[in-house]
């Protein structure tokens, strides 16, 4: 899966406007920049973030609220700013997805 620089800082400059303590998911931001079938992509997108800049990627979770099953730092992240985690592990989307 290719995807070219520009589209990367278009996905970025979404991400970027998520406020602390607010989430979205890989499909909203996906929608945001006109791509609303490529969510798998803003996946990959965000996974390579490190080589534009310092973006807070850590506030995107799958639709359900699962933060991203390799990046045990994600749910710390999220916690220190005071984003809700329901029991099952999840982010509690009724209270803290980021409406956009």
């Amino acid at each position: 899966m290719r995807f070219s620089e520009q589209l990367a800082y278009e996905v970025l400059c979404a991400v970027e406007e998520i406020p602390p303590g607010k989430v979205a998911s890989y499909g909203q931001i996906a929608r945001l920049v006109g791509r609303e079938k490529n969510a798998r992509l803003v996946g990959k997108i965000l996974s390579r973030a490190e080589y534009f800049g310092n973006y807070p990627c850590h506030r995107v979770v799958n639709h359900a609220g699962r933060p991203a099953p390799n990046w045990p730092k994600q749910r710390e992240l999220l916690l220190e700013e005071g984003v809700v985690f329901k029991e099952n592990g999840c982010v509690d989307m009724g209270i803290c997805r980021w409406e956009c």
